[in-house]
């Protein structure tokens, strides 16, 4: 959890810091360092940004999950599903007679 926190507060740090506050790109430079991992080394710099987005991916994941469960339970959902089923068990001929 730490290091998507640490990529976020960075990476959004940077852009703040040199969109509203003018800090040129190399008062930014330890923001980006931080933010990409640089400062593990050329061997843990790509696990750290694949494990990064891995729990990105992982959030977004079981986040869609949870919202879909709240919707699926939710009492519009039950209400569709109910209308859903009478019509078909009418076959679909509702304010039709013959």
């Amino acid at each position: 959890m730490l290091p998507l926190l640490i990529t976020v507060l960075t990476g959004v740090s940077y852009r703040l810091g040199r969109s509203w506050f003018g800090l040129t790109r190399d008062q930014a430079h330890w923001l980006m360092m931080l933010h990409e991992g640089e400062y593990l080394g050329e061997t843990l710099e790509p696990v750290y940004v694949l494990l990064n987005g891995l729990g990105a991916l992982w959030m977004l994941i079981t986040g869609a999950t949870m919202v879909w469960q709240n919707i699926s339970k939710s009492k519009w959902m039950r209400r569709l599903s109910k209308s859903t089923v009478s019509e078909s068990a009418t076959g679909g001929s509702e304010g039709t007679s013959e």
